[in-house]
């Protein structure tokens, strides 16, 4: 059997950008190579929360699922769409611009290019479709345009109430995800309900999501910056609970190993990661947020990115795992 790399697979396609008068930048391919999460494993993702999960305020009713959904598909590739007012009408969004050897592009051969190294990319298992993870979002609910568009989102509901609602039968019990994405206490800080008590409130949660679904990777989002000064008191007190009960949690675990308590290794044994809605640079900024609560398309947009790089960083740490299997529930949320 004869291996090929990669560089020799890309060259071998490279006759028609000779034709074309371009030399391939085989290097700069290669290092956009998307790379799928967990080793490829499937993600069932649910989405949980209350009116920023359900999408309220998004054009399109998707809020930041669409644009997460497309990310982990396409390993982490997506157009930012900043150039979209400049694009001509019939560009191709998806066409790849090309290096033409001494960094200058080519004006008027990048869609031809594009979409021939795209084509590439494709057969190679190296772009959109094949160089993410299947996924498929799961909840007892549905929101937005978008195909997969299952979600765990209730309006007005406080941590608790998001707790009783995840534990029903029809939802976290059913789906058994192995990826949880929270996103709730905004209720909490906004109605002024026991602030001081929401971090137990989301322990206690979380551990209902471990015990029901085991397999399970929980995101942990901070609330969003609030416009209501009042409300956005209590968003600083309720994050600042979130952010050390992740912690706290990814220390807890069991002792590995002989010799003195001093110099055993501890194992994390929860899978818990922080997404950081609000201090984060590239956070949703109140600019974002037109009723001073819910994210507009582009504050959802931001929030897509952070819950990806989040979930870039269990995949780091080796704890993406593939879900258990539950009958009518498939890999894939577009089938």
């Amino acid at each position: 059997m004869i291996l090929l790399t990669l560089n020799t697979l890309v060259m071998a396609f490279a006759s028609p950008l000779s034709v074309l008068g371009v030399a391939p930048d085989t290097a700069g391919i290669e290092a956009r190579a998307p790379a799928p999460l967990g080793n490829g494993v499937p993600l069932r993702i649910m989405p949980l929360g209350a009116s920023i999960t359900f999408g309220l305020q998004s054009s399109d009713g998707n809020g930041y699922r669409e644009v997460l959904r497309d990310l982990i598909v396409n390993g982490g590739e997506i157009s930012d769409g900043e150039d979209d007012d400049e694009e001509e009408e019939g560009d191709d969004d998806d066409s790849i611009t090309i290096s033409d050897g001494d960094g200058s592009d080519n004006d008027g051969k990048n869609d031809k290019q594009g979409l021939y190294i795209k084509s590439i990319r494709i057969d190679l298992g190296i772009g959109g479709g094949g160089g993410g993870n299947v996924v498929n979002m799961v909840g007892s609910r549905q929101s937005g345009t978008m195909r997969d568009n299952d979600v765990e989102g209730w309006s007005g509901y406080r941590v608790e109430q998001v707790h009783a609602k995840a534990m029903a039968a029809a939802s976290a019990p059913h789906y058994k995800p192995n990826v949880v994405l929270i996103n709730a206490g905004t209720n909490d800080a906004t109605q002024d309900f026991n602030v001081s008590t929401t971090g137990e409130r989301m322990e206690a949660l979380i551990r209902d999501l471990w015990r029901v679904s085991p397999r399970a990777v929980v995101v942990l989002s901070t609330l969003l910056v609030n416009g209501d000064p009042e409300s956005e008191l209590n968003v600083i007190n309720i994050n600042a609970q979130y952010r050390a009960l992740v912690e706290r949690l990814q220390l807890e675990g069991e002792v590995k190993g002989e010799g003195t308590e001093g110099n055993r290794s501890r194992r994390p044994r929860h899978r818990i990661v922080l997404a950081e809605m609000h201090d984060d640079d590239d956070a949703p900024r109140l600019d974002d947020i037109p009723d001073g609560t819910h994210p507009n398309d582009e504050g959802y947009r931001k929030m897509a990115k952070i819950w990806y790089a989040a979930l870039r960083t269990a995949s780091e740490k080796g704890w993406l795992r593939a879900p258990e299997r539950v009958r009518g529930v498939p890999d894939d949320g577009n089938e």
